[in-house]
């Protein structure tokens, strides 16, 4: 060999050591990131031990790397396997690569969920890469959990709750929705949400779907809406804005509630207050007459006049009151006002009549009349002695007028008095307040008092 050939055989061989050295300098960079790595890596033997255990797997598995070096990475971690493990060994065998999910418990003895990346070298030497998808899973858990609670409410809920996109096509349809208006979600979904709306209440919809493109939400609005069999019901609709992940309007969600009934009870309370109220105007005229109207020569005597009118008016509310004030019929207000009486003129007072139901008005008037005429009877006619009788009797056409009679007989002779008595004033009074009219004739033998009223 000579000079030129060494010369050129150390410089190769110098060149190689180079090479040599830089490959050792970048396998050891190599080395040293993989040991760093956040990630858990690890190296094992297809049929041997862990042979490499970085940082991030001490990390997540809480085992340094002595503790894992030289055991089998399936019996240290208690690997479960989503598929049968020698159905995983022949995957990463035949395709030299294995990915899935795995769970590994910890040191501590928590269990983690791992996507874990698997690749098979020549020598027999897996590479496994783990990323901690734990927390993700817990979470996705937990909103499906939190969906299908959702889910199972809005399916349960009375109320109807429906979703529909921007062109007002119906996509979701719950159970309250078939009760309330009929169609099953089959029918609903894919039709659009005016099968509901009646034809004249169509550009109602034009302007909700106006307003949730502009991303407005609706309370409360209340409408009328068409069922598929049955009448038009009323509803009040809360409407909200439907956004897809990246905060685009992309539809709708409507609740409905039936508030039909809750209108009627609405309207019947109105309805009943205005009558309470014409009721009381009434009753407070009429106390107002009796009392007007009432004289006596003594205070005390004034009180029991008074006294004796007000109750003839308790006495027929409480009828009415029984009957929720459809009416009080008029035999019974007969019957009450007789009752002071009735100890001693049960056998001499006779009521006839067809059964008639009058309302509170009328009632309270005829109350107050037969009060006073069987007052003035007790006192000064037929009900004052043992002999005398009273007969009251009536009729009444259909869509006429009542009829009234009250005649006295066997009573002390009767003188037609020069001036109108208080009670004939009261008796006038509560008769010109039903649009009716009264007509005395003092007979010698007994008092008629012929009464016509409008019921």
């Amino acid at each position: 060999m000579n000079g030129r050939a060494g010369a050129s055989f150390k410089v190769s061989v110098v060149s190689r050591e180079v090479q040599i050295e830089r490959e050792l300098y970048r396998a050891e960079r190599l080395a040293s990131l993989l040991k760093l790595s956040y990630e858990p890596m690890f190296a094992w033997q297809l049929d041997g031990p862990i042979e490499f255990w970085n940082t991030g797997a001490e990390r997540l598995y809480g085992f340094a790397a002595e503790e894992a070096i030289g055991h089998s990475s399936h019996a240290l971690l208690q690997t479960k396997f989503p598929v049968e493990f020698t159905e995983w060994i022949t995957q990463l065998q035949n395709k030299r690569y294995w990915s899935g999910e795995l769970r590994h418990i910890c040191k501590d003895g928590r269990e983690v969920i791992v996507e874990s990346r698997q690749q098979l070298l020549g020598d027999g030497t897996v590479i496994e890469v783990n990323r901690d998808v734990t927390e993700r899973k817990q979470i996705e858990a937990d909103l499906r959990r939190t969906e299908q609670w959702l889910a199972s409410i809005i399916q349960s809920s009375d109320d109807a709750i429906v979703s529909k996109n921007l062109d007002g096509i119906i996509t979701s349809w719950n159970k309250g929705a078939e009760r309330i208006f009929g169609y099953t979600a089959e029918e609903a979904i894919g039709q659009p949400i005016t099968i509901v709306i009646p034809q004249e209440r169509r550009s109602e919809e034009r302007e909700i779907l106006a307003r949730i493109r502009r991303g407005e939400h609706i309370d409360h609005f209340e409408t009328v809406r068409q069922p598929k069999h049955g009448s038009l019901i009323t509803v009040s609709l809360t409407i909200s804005p439907v956004k897809d992940d990246k905060g685009k309007i992309v539809g709708a969600s409507k609740i409905a509630r039936d508030i039909t009934e809750q209108k009627r009870i609405q309207e019947q309370i109105a309805i009943l207050a205005r009558e309470a109220e014409h009721r009381s105007k009434n009753l407070l005229a009429t106390v107002q007459a009796a009392v007007h109207l009432s004289h006596s020569d003594t205070p005390e005597g004034l009180k029991k006049t008074i006294d004796g009118r007000i109750r003839a008016l308790a006495n027929v509310h409480s009828t009415l009151a029984k009957t929720r004030w459809i009416g009080a019929d008029l035999s019974t207000i007969a019957t009450q006002e007789f009752a002071p009486y009735s100890e001693t003129t049960q056998e001499r007072v006779r009521i006839e009549g067809p059964p008639i139901l009058l309302e509170a008005d009328a009632a309270q008037a005829i109350a107050v009349i037969l009060h006073e005429l069987s007052t003035n009877a007790a006192k000064y006619g037929a009900l004052s002695v043992d002999n005398g009788r009273v007969n009251l009797n009536w009729s009444h056409e259909k869509d006429g007028p009542l009829h009234l009679r009250w005649t006295e007989t066997g009573g002390p002779k009767v003188q037609e008095p020069t001036r109108k008595g208080f009670g004939s004033r009261i008796i006038e009074q509560m008769t010109i307040q039903q649009s009716g009219k009264t007509r005395f004739d003092w007979r010698s033998d007994g008092l008629i008092c012929e009464i016509t009223l409008q019921v």
